[in-house]
């Protein structure tokens, strides 16, 4: 995939004193016994290598945007409006509204996007547009897939946030903060010529203060019925006439229409069940029209301080009697999407990797994910002193940090890269968990958008520690009790489809492999009734770093007595469906005590 930058954190690891008597083999390979334990923490010593362009060339990129008069996504398909009353060409698309400031909508964000070819002739190569989008996560921006597929944003892309103003050709930034792409994803199945899919996240080369904006939830329909009123946030066009963009933030209260509304106008043009269309139909000019336009294009439609559309589509002009503006329906959207805002991992691109510990040699290793197999493994050095480690982001800056348990006084830690002052940081964020049978770093549990923790005290009660979105966390939660039944609790991300962090859990007494799904809530709502999907009787470790595939469905890895590790992709099924056909990854995992 294209834009797609690799950030490597090869990490060295130095323990002076070395553990005596630990367990050479855990029948979980989850939690160990802490007696007899080591007193030192492994201390990373290596720093992550994090290419980014100079803010020189960001800007270089953004005026060259500035300069241009492009438009992503461009197509030559007609739509034939009001029973064929009239046909224009579909454009990818704030006609009328009124301004307002960065306070009111804080998550927007300029995307700003330049392909200088180096040519003489500028018009004839070169590209150059601008689209919106929405900070979602620190480093996560959601827009458009026409605004995305088919570029190098890594190579050519800076994005502006923390301003209501338009980057003018002066180069004026008006407070704002300029920020380079370290990675792109686009809807796999987008279509450049129905704009079908029309859904894209951007990973920003560093996190940006900007306040991010949640997007709705799977089950969302009370947004969407016919009548309610969306915001609509953008700078594109703001005449039909010609082609001058807002200077400042412009907003727009634009109602949602049903799909039967939607479908009269557009025909097949609009698809059910992926889009929305809202607004009042065009007037057949500027006078009586408020609706999205060029420029406007990924950026958000609001229902209740909530995402629920990115601008997608609309007519040539955006005017044309009887239009309204078409956006992605981002309820259908989250499940796919959610893994990109989540999806810190060991080297940087969209798969999720396996981290693992040697039982005898305490030696870490990195495997990096290949799709449906693993690279060879990278050592990480000695990583005696602790029996829990697992990768998570707890401060969503887009690199992999850990959480581990220190295995003499059960400390808890969170070790994460600080970019601002060049070094690793270790910092202890809770005391004595040593009678802790479960940790769990399964990422968002309360539907906040940040990663969470859970833990299974020796009672059987499992808390979950909400996230400050900072290494820290509030009060803890009581879920339930009973939750000691199990001997293997694993989660990370969404198993099922629907944008919540659900759970896996296996039963000590017969082997049965239960689904929790998530609610996005908190306390003893946050899961469902738990649903039978498998019985695994012949695993005796188990681990759920999260998508290791790329696709966007959370997947589950198993490893036998023999030491075969079988990756079972996610399907998306909150059903004994969930997982697709096992695929074997590795003869040689018995080896291992800790898989994180």
């Amino acid at each position: 995939m294209s834009g797609g930058g690799r950030h490597r954190r090869r990490i060295r690891i130095a323990v002076p004193v070395a553990a005596a008597g630990l367990a050479a083999a855990v029948a979980t390979a989850l939690l160990m016994s802490s007696a007899n334990a080591a007193t030192a923490l492994p201390t990373p010593t290596v720093k992550p290598t994090v290419s980014s362009p100079t803010f020189a060339e960001l800007k270089e990129r953004a005026l060259g945007a500035v300069a241009s008069d492009g438009t992503a996504g461009e197509t030559t398909r007609k739509s034939t409006l009001s029973a064929g009353t009239t046909e224009s060409n579909i454009d990818p698309k704030i006609i009328g509204g009124t301004e307002t400031t960065i306070s009111t909508a804080p998550w927007m964000a300029q995307l700003w996007y330049y392909d200088d070819r180096g040519t003489p002739d500028d018009d004839s190569d070169d590209r150059g547009f601008f689209c919106g989008g929405s900070v979602v996560s620190p480093t996560k921006i959601l827009t458009a897939a026409h605004c995305v597929k088919g570029y190098d944003w890594s190579a050519n892309g800076a994005v502006l946030t923390g301003t209501s103003q338009l980057l003018g050709e002066d180069g004026n930034l008006h407070g704002g903060t300029l920020t380079g792409v370290r990675r792109q994803w686009n809807h796999t199945s987008y279509g450049s010529t129905t704009f079908n899919n029309d859904i894209a996240v951007l990973t920003l080369a560093a996190p940006v203060t900007a306040k991010p904006i949640r997007m709705t939830t799977s089950g969302d329909t009370t947004s969407y019925a016919a009548g309610t009123k969306g915001t609509l946030y953008g700078w594109g066009r703001i005449s039909s006439t010609n082609q001058d963009s807002a200077e400042t933030l412009k907003t727009a209260t634009l109602p949602i229409q049903s799909d039967s509304t939607c479908t009269g106008a557009y025909g097949s043009d609009f698809i059910k069940g992926h889009m929305v269309c809202a607004g009042t139909p065009a007037t057949g000019s500027d006078t009586g029209t408020t609706t999205a336009c060029n420029g406007d294009s990924g950026g958000p439609l609001i229902v209740k301080d909530r995402i629920v559309g990115v601008v997608s589509w609309g007519v040539k002009n955006c005017v044309t009697k009887g239009a309204y503006s078409v956006f992605s329906k981002v309820s259908t959207y989250v499940g796919v999407a959610s893994p990109r805002v989540d999806d810190a991992n060991l080297d940087g691109d969209h798969k999720a990797d396996l981290w693992v510990r040697n039982a005898s040699s305490k030696e870490g290793f990195e495997k990096d994910s290949k799709g449906t197999s693993f690279a060879a493994r990278e050592s990480w050095g000695d990583w005696d002193g602790v029996n829990v480690v697992l990768q998570t982001d707890l401060n969503r800056d887009g690199f992999q940090d850990f959480v581990v348990r220190d295995s003499s006084a059960g400390g808890v830690y969170w070790m994460h890269w600080v970019s601002s002052s060049g070094s690793w940081s270790t910092k202890q964020i809770f005391d004595d968990w040593t009678t802790r049978t479960r940790i769990v770093a399964p990422g968002d549990v309360t539907g906040d958008t940040l990663p969470d923790l859970l833990s299974v005290d020796s009672a059987g009660v499992l808390w979950i520690y909400p996230g400050k979105g900072t290494g820290s966390f509030s009060a803890r939660v009581k879920v339930g009790s009973g939750w000691n039944q199990y001997n293997s609790l694993r989660a990370k991300g969404d198993f099922t489809g629907d944008g919540k962090t659900d759970l896996i859990a296996r039963s000590r007494s017969n082997s049965y492999v239960y689904l929790y799904k998530g609610t996005g809530k908190s306390g003893s709502a946050a899961f469902s009734s738990r649903v039978k999907v498998r019985e695994w009787g012949g695993y005796n470790a188990f681990d759920a770093p999260g998508d290791v595939t790329g696709d966007g469905k959370a997947d589950f890895l198993a490893r036998t007595p023999g030491g075969t590790l079988y990756l079972y992709p996610g399907t998306g099924k909150a059903t004994s469906e969930i997982f697709a056909t096992r695929i074997s990854v590795g003869t040689d995992f018995k080896q291992y005590d800790i898989f994180g």
